[in-house]
């Protein structure tokens, strides 16, 4: 059925009644934008953290990590594309056009894949830590999702990113009863991704954030924040390991760990296609596309 609203209101009073938009429905322009932009993003976040793990098949530590990165490869980059269709269906940009953005530093990823991976131990904080925070995000849009195909994705990719959280969580209790070198090699990644997965987040939701008020997302970035930091301190201390935040503190009153002040800097410099690595990792993804244009002109001849 293709539903249509008279006004914004009408349609705010759908949404906070518990209303699905779908494809076919008449939604404000407002609202495709501000959904497009975001499902937008999380493609080309899966895409280039895709890249990411496939830099590391070649290089894994065994036979069974090897398998561990290629798998999380398949799923990173399968995400990309199921979320690049459902992106398509709301006629905005085609899947060509996103791709040609991202590989052009036209459009956004997130923060954590504009840094290189450059030891084992980068590949263990990534599963533990940036996966953890991704799963976190998900799950918070898809308790409350406004748009229906987005929510129904969710649920495949929520659980595939659990696996990937399960293989760090296991690398880290490995870790942790290790060699002193290893425990060693593990710290220093603690203390290079520990700021970057905790931005992932963003800075605390404004007040008339649109992505709150139509049910892209349920819960406010600093509270997903938060419960990250709540359960990842503790466990990390657990294991042995230290927190890179000199003003971190456990709060008795309140039975809660605080952490110190965030330096937005470097997601700022991330966002603008400033990071580490931003310049290598867009340009071997632009080079990649490019030198597989055959195979999609090809396809397109088969297909008409």
């Amino acid at each position: 059925m293709n539903r249509v609203w008279n006004a914004i209101e009408d349609f705010e009073k759908f949404l906070n009644d518990g209303g699905v938009v779908e494809p076919v429905d008449d939604m404000p322009n407002e609202y495709r934008q501000a959904v497009f932009d975001f499902i937008e993003m999380h493609a080309n976040s899966e895409l280039m953290g895709g890249l990411t793990e496939r830099d590391w098949i070649p290089k894994a530590p065994g036979l069974r990590h090897k398998m561990t990165v290629i798998a999380k490869t398949q799923d990173e980059i399968g995400h990309a594309h199921l979320l690049y269709m459902i992106a398509a269906d709301l006629k905005i940009k085609t899947r060509k056009e996103m791709m040609e953005d991202l590989f052009a530093g036209k459009s956004k990823f997130h923060n954590v894949f504009h840094y290189q991976a450059k030891t084992w131990g980068d590949q263990v904080a990534i599963a533990f830590l940036v996966d953890a925070a991704a799963v976190i995000s998900q799950q918070a849009v898809f308790k409350n999702c406004s748009y229906g195909p987005y929510k129904r994705i969710l649920k495949r990719i929520i659980a595939e990113e659990g696996f990937h959280l399960r293989f760090g969580e296991e690398s880290v209790l490995r870790i942790s009863q290790g060699t002193e070198i290893q425990k060693a090699l593990f710290q220093q990644s603690i203390n290079d991704w520990w700021w970057p997965a905790l931005q992932l987040f963003g800075p605390d939701s404004k007040p008339n954030d649109r992505l709150l008020r139509w049910h892209i997302k349920s819960e406010r970035n600093e509270v997903l924040r938060d419960k990250w930091v709540q359960k990842f301190v503790p466990l990390l201390h657990g294991y042995g390991f230290t927190i890179p935040d000199s003003g971190l503190k456990w709060d008795e009153e309140e039975n809660r760990w605080e952490i110190g002040p965030i330096d937005w800097e470097p997601l700022k410099r991330t966002m603008a296609m400033g990071g580490p690595d931003s310049a290598r990792r867009i340009s071997e993804a632009s080079d990649s596309w490019e030198k597989t244009s055959w195979v999609r002109e090809a396809l397109e001849i088969v297909a008409s």
